[in-house]
């Protein structure tokens, strides 16, 4: 489709999201320069969907967007509109875009992201043109300043959220993991989140991390991936100074988790277990009723890899209807105000 057809087309696209990170912070790229990266942690389910119904007749600016007031979601169409039109040499134009999903909300899943390339992917279906991932990955930045690598095939990468760059491949996979994901408190606005200033102690910390994280990939060390993303969430509390991070990593210790992960610019938190572990099973109950206990809703259990069989869906007892396993049911929706620091 070219809008030089003058007929309405529409295209269809779909982006999934994540469950926070395995490492976030400063690093040096292959120049040797500052570089603000992150790793996060893939999780299938939940995404965002986007149709884009394209009028060849209307101008470019002529868009409009449901639910309204995805002025992010928007901007992706407009701006891939024009690189489609670019690519093909006609004239951009307008339509109706239309998204729906089951993201969270502000815990820090990248429910905006997931919005921004589920648009661009529509728009760029209506249009008829295939975009690569470090296109799709240009014009997520540009729509929403930072993004996440929910545009990428789901290896680990580090990739520079604000310039829209793989800084490195670490590798076919994570380690195999069970992660059973919870949430550390509401939404947040990460807008409102105070900016890291990190010197060359902390750079250097976070490389340190980054070649253990290097060496938990190639040997598939899920003990060490634990290590990497409890240090990083550590770090990380400086600036979100969650009340509970402590009762958290406490859980962890006693029930033999391997470490535990956060989100570095939400809520969303999950401890990681390793598959092989002596009664998993058993330990993922008590992990449960020990975050039921102490007031952390467990969310959903999930796995890092497709070759470790899904754990069972939680069933619980608690008169506390947060101890249910809830998908993440009571906050469901899509973002247009995520950010990352």
């Amino acid at each position: 489709m070219t809008p030089a057809t003058h007929r309405t087309v529409s295209g269809t696209g779909h982006a999934p999201c994540h469950h926070g990170e395995i490492l976030q912070g400063v690093f040096l790229d292959s120049a040797g320069r500052r570089c603000a990266a992150l790793v996060t942690l893939p999780m299938s389910g939940p995404g965002s969907h986007a149709t884009f119904t394209a009028d060849p007749g209307a101008p470019p600016r002529d868009l409009t967007v449901f639910p309204p007031g995805r002025t992010k979601a928007l901007r992706a169409a407009s701006l891939t509109a024009e690189e489609c039109a670019r690519r093909r040499g006609t004239a951009p134009c307008g339509g109706v875009l239309t998204l729906t999903g089951d993201i969270p909300v502000g815990l820090g899943m990248g429910s905006s992201t997931s919005d921004v390339i589920a648009v661009v992917r529509a728009v760029a279906d209506a249009f008829g043109t295939a975009l690569p991932p470090d296109a799709v990955a240009r014009l997520a930045v540009r729509a929403e300043l930072a993004s996440d690598p929910l545009m990428l095939d789901g290896r680990p990468v580090l990739f520079a959220q604000r310039e829209g760059r793989v800084l490195e491949v670490l590798g076919p996979a994570l380690p195999p993991a069970v992660v059973v994901g919870c949430a550390l408190g509401g939404p947040v606005d990460t807008l409102s989140l105070p900016a890291q200033s990190h010197g060359e102690k902390d750079v250097r910390a976070y490389a340190r991390l980054l070649a253990l994280l290097r060496r938990a990939v190639a040997e598939g060390d899920t003990g060490l991936l634990g290590h990497v993303a409890t240090a990083s969430a550590r770090r990380a509390q400086r600036v979100l100074r969650h009340e509970k991070f402590d009762t958290l990593t406490d859980i962890a210790d006693h029930v033999g988790a391997v470490g535990v992960q956060i989100a570095h610019s939400g809520t969303v938190a999950g401890l990681l277990f390793s598959p092989t572990a002596p009664g998993l099973r058993h330990r993922l109950r008590q992990c449960a009723r020990a975050l039921d206990s102490n007031g952390i809703p467990v969310t959903r259990t999930f796995t890092t890899s497709t070759t470790v069989k899904e754990p069972p869906e939680w069933t619980s007892t608690s008169r506390n209807p947060s101890a249910a396993p809830t998908s993440y049911a009571s906050t469901t929706g899509s973002s247009a105000c995520a950010s990352r620091p």
